[in-house]
């Protein structure tokens, strides 16, 4: 009697998990299929709005002492869709933990890996039809195939964040080595 009762347990927990889990992805489902239409949205929609209704993100451990980037173009469109600095930057835990600010971020960016990083996220085939992409991805098989040592003429950042740079740096570092400069 009690083996019974054990299995029957078992088997209601099964159930009950299983059930847990079928709900939890249909949810999620339904979530990209809702997110499918939010380039139509986020144009009809005030940004404003968008912004509020925007999963947390992780800006304010940055904006204390980067606050000039709060209102910056890039970071709100990127915020409206639940993307914060530590996605591009990482979690920089030891740079904003130090007042001296000698610790570089975990992840900066020089001119060469700005258009491979943001094309991680932005495919070719999502902005090779957008008017004005094709300086950027004209004359390179893939947007690894760069034809200056120095980096590409035109980077993402040009038109997409002219405003996402320190206006003022107490320190200076070489954003492929992290070594300070200044």
């Amino acid at each position: 009697m009690k083996v019974t009762q054990l299995r029957g347990v078992t088997i209601s927990v099964f159930i009950v998990s299983g059930l847990l889990l079928v709900s939890a992805a249909s949810c999620s489902f339904e979530d990209r299929r809702e997110g499918a239409g939010v380039e139509q949205q986020a144009k009809e929609e005030p940004v404003e709005s968008q912004v509020k209704r925007a999963r947390f993100v992780a800006n304010p451990f940055c904006l204390v002492c980067h606050g000039n980037f709060e209102d910056e173009s890039l970071v709100v469109k990127h915020k409206v869709a639940g993307i914060g600095c530590e996605r591009c930057h990482g979690e920089s835990q030891r740079h904003r933990s130090d007042e001296a600010n000698v610790t570089p971020p975990e992840i900066m960016y020089p001119r060469a890996r700005i258009n491979p990083t943001c094309m991680m996220c932005h495919p070719r085939q999502d902005i090779e039809h957008v008017d004005g992409h094709k300086v950027i991805l004209a004359g390179a098989e893939t947007v690894f195939d760069e034809k200056t040592p120095e980096g590409p003429k035109e980077v993402c950042t040009d038109c997409h964040a002219k405003s996402h740079r320190m206006n003022t740096r107490t320190t200076r570092w070489d954003k492929a080595t992290g070594k300070v400069l200044e």
